[in-house]
């Protein structure tokens, strides 16, 4: 079908079902869409996952002092719970990552963002009646299994089916979101560890379990979400993507809204799927500096944030004697500032650009966090003040941690998108998300200041440094199309509207 011909969402559509050459206007149609309801499904439908793996991950570091002690019904100690547990929780990531990025890539985006959300629903439902640390340690692995494949089918969905004006702040926002359920999973511990409502081996069980209920609500929502027309039109199913955009396009235009004409086209050869070869060769091969980025970002987040903020509650309770009841207020305070950064510095992605933004995101975060670590190893902070500080360096790392996940799925060709934010997260994520809770684990517990100084300053120069690799390196990828910024591999010409 003809871009320049198409200015209306009721024009025929003559696309194939089946593979062969296609010719389609959809990216640009896609990409011309002012923001509407339809966005807005998409939104709340992909991105409110994001708020149940934060509370997920804020239940199980706020809690572990609690299940640690005699009479939680388990018998673990706070630094399984922080390290073992949680770096079984980040391999399962890594895992699910690479195993659903495939699949996705091959089966859809829809599919496998449904399929994903189950896999987390059934392990973290069995996560709460664990009655032995074998079965805890088991469904944290498989509960991060299935958050891993999210961040794969999610992300590359996300970017594929909203305008390229809005992408890098919905994007952010979205992946910030977490920290809206880190908020509430800080909350909701206090709660859980009221020994005068629940029992000790009753209230971190009732925690998954809401989890659960959530998840269930997320489910019912996102059967709505379509798959990504980008993805059909490539896998010989052109008439559904025509189908979906136009009846897209007639939404807006019975709002009243004038849409211009499209802004280009592009001419493929439809194919089922692509070869863990290929998707390797055009990522190392085509993009090497795309992939170095890639990684830099991925492992100075990881460090930062699953090495440091899986011990959080364990450095109040050690160093300021903050009761583990109350550790939830702490972590309220500074996830709040984690979600106020994308929030508000998203756009900037968007306007400013994407390399002055997260090269400064991460370097500005690590330079806080040093002197963060500067002030606690003279003994100038207080619980208080420790949170204040963590509070303003994750207000900007955290819209720096996001545009990771945003850099790498929109940097690479469409069809190894999925297996391309898999890789670099399942690399970056492992060596910092593994390592850094079973080392910091460790580090934080010991009692030592020097100990958690030297956390804090390794976390501190990975985020500077992968600010720095990003000064150079960053792409220019604010407002174009995903098509632009990197051409298809089943593409045989794109050509200008």
């Amino acid at each position: 079908m003809s871009g320049r011909e198409e200015s209306s969402a009721s024009s025929p559509s003559s696309v194939p079902a089946t593979t062969g050459t296609l010719t389609t206007s959809v990216p640009s149609r896609l990409d011309r869409l002012p923001w509407s309801r339809w966005h807005w499904m998409i939104v709340i439908g992909l991105g409110t996952v994001w708020i149940l793996d934060g509370l997920e991950v804020t239940i199980v570091g706020n809690i572990a002092s609690r299940l640690s002690e005699e009479g939680s019904g388990l018998d673990i100690t706070s630094g399984q719970i922080t390290g073992v547990a949680a770096a079984l929780y980040v391999a399962g990531a890594c895992v699910g990552a690479l195993v659903f990025g495939w699949l996705t890539d091959r089966y859809g985006r829809k599919k496998l963002f449904m399929v994903t959300l189950l896999v987390y629903l059934a392990a973290t439902a069995l996560t709460a009646i664990s009655f032995d640390s074998w079965w805890f340690f088991t469904f944290r692995f498989l509960t991060g299994f299935g958050i891993g494949g999210e961040y794969a089918a999610i992300n590359s969905a996300i970017d594929e089916l909203i305008p390229s004006k809005y992408r890098g702040r919905v994007d952010l926002i979205i992946n910030g979101s977490y920290w809206v359920g880190a908020i509430g999973g800080a909350l909701l511990s206090i709660v859980a560890l009221d020994t005068s409502i629940f029992a000790k081996d009753v209230g971190w069980r009732l925690t998954f379990a809401l989890g659960v209920v959530l998840g269930l609500v997320i489910l019912l929502v996102r059967r709505h979400v379509p798959e990504s027309p980008r993805w059909q039109f490539i896998h010989g199913r052109g008439e559904e993507a025509e189908e979906l955009v136009g009846d897209v396009e007639r939404q807006v235009e019975e709002k009243g809204e004038q849409l211009p004409p499209p802004g280009s086209e592009i001419t493929i050869h439809q194919r089922k799927s692509i070869g863990f070869g290929t998707i390797a060769k055009t990522v190392f091969g085509r993009y090497p500096r795309r992939a170095t980025l890639g990684l830099s970002l991925f492992i100075g987040q990881a460090f930062l944030y699953n090495a440091i903020t899986f011990g959080f509650g364990a450095i109040l309770t050690t160093f300021f004697d903050v009761p583990s009841g109350s550790t939830g207020y702490y972590f309220a305070v500074i996830a709040a500032g984690n979600f106020l950064g994308p929030l508000l510095l998203g756009k900037l992605f968007d306007t400013v650009g994407r390399r002055i933004m997260i090269s400064s995101t991460y370097i500005l975060s690590g330079l806080l966090l040093f002197g963060t670590a500067w002030l606690f190893d003279n003994g100038s902070l207080s619980a208080k003040t420790l949170t204040a500080c963590w509070c303003v360096v994750l207000f900007f790392a955290s819209a720096g941690a996001s545009s990771a996940y945003l850099t790498v799925s929109e940097i690479f060709p469409m069809e190894t998108r999925a297996m391309a934010i898999a890789f670099f997260y399942a690399v970056g994520t492992a060596a910092g998300g593994i390592t850094g809770p079973l080392v910091f684990a460790d580090l934080t517990e010991s009692g030592h200041v020097g100990d958690t100084v030297l956390a804090f300053q390794i976390g501190a120069a990975l985020m500077c440094a992968a600010g720095l690799v990003a000064a150079f390196l960053a792409v220019k990828a604010e407002g174009r199309s995903l098509e632009d910024i990197a051409t298809p591999l089943s593409a045989v010409t794109q050509d200008a509207g």
